[in-house]
C-alpha cells in the first residue's frame, strides 16, 4: 500500500510542474514566433519579402523585367522620401543600384527605420538585396538630406518558374517609420553637440 501512495504523491507533484513547463514553453514560442517568421520570410521570399544576398548573381538570365519603386513615410514622421528614379528595366542576374532621397524637415535629429516589400508576392523569392538602407536604423540631422542606395538583382531562376511567366513588372516599396526612442536619441545627440562650459 505504501508504493501506490508514493506514486500518487509523485503524480500530484508532477502535474503542476508539467503544467507550468507547458505554459513557459508556450510563452517562449509566442515571443520567438515573430523573429522566426521574419527569418523564414527573408530566407524563402514568402509573402513578398525580398531575400538578402551575400553578393552578385553568378549567372545572367534572358528576361528583362520592369522594376518600379515606391517610397512612403508613416504617420507622424516629418520626412520627405522619394526614389530618384521611378523605374528601371533590369535583366535577370544583373545587379542594379538605385538611390532614394530622404530629407528630415525638422529642427532636430531623428531616427527612422524603413520597412520594405515587393510585389507581386511571387517575386519575393527571386528579389535579392545585396545592400539596403532598410537593414539598419537611419539617423538624419536637422534639415539633413541624404541619398540612400539599394543594391539588388532578380534571380535568373525565376525564368524556370511557371508562375512568373506572365509577370513583366515588379515593384519595390518602402515606408519609413519613426524608430522607437527616436526623440531620446535626438535629445542625446543635441546635448552632445552643445559646447562644454
Amino acid at each position: 500500500m505504501i508504493a501506490p501512495k508514493r506514486s500518487i504523491f509523485r503524480r500530484g507533484r508532477l502535474a503542476p510542474i508539467l503544467a507550468a513547463s507547458a505554459v513557459v514553453a508556450m510563452l517562449g514560442l509566442a515571443y520567438a514566433s515573430v523573429p522566426l517568421y521574419r527569418m523564414f520570410c527573408a530566407a524563402t521570399g514568402y509573402e513578398g519579402t525580398p531575400r538578402v544576398a551575400d553578393g552578385a548573381s553568378a549567372t545572367t538570365g534572358k528576361r528583362v523585367l520592369r522594376v518600379r519603386f515606391d517610397a512612403n513615410v508613416g504617420n507622424n514622421l516629418p520626412w520627405d522620401f522619394e526614389p530618384e528614379q521611378t523605374q528601371i528595366d533590369l535583366r535577370t542576374g544583373k545587379t542594379a543600384t538605385v538611390f532614394f532621397k530622404v530629407t528630415n524637415r525638422t529642427d532636430k535629429p531623428m531616427t527612422a527605420h524603413a520597412v520594405y516589400n515587393v510585389g507581386p508576392g511571387s517575386i519575393g523569392g527571386y528579389f535579392n538585396k545585396i545592400s539596403c538602407f532598410c537593414f539598419t536604423d537611419q539617423t538624419l540631422a536637422a534639415h539633413e538630406t541624404a541619398e540612400m542606395p539599394v543594391v539588388f538583382y532578380l534571380d535568373p531562376a525565376l525564368e524556370q518558374d511557371e508562375s512568373m511567366n506572365g509577370v513583366d513588372e515588379v515593384w519595390l516599396s518602402y515606408t519609413f517609420y519613426q524608430a522607437k526612442g527616436s526623440d531620446a536619441v535626438a535629445a542625446a545627440k543635441t546635448d552632445a553637440d552643445k559646447p562644454k562650459l
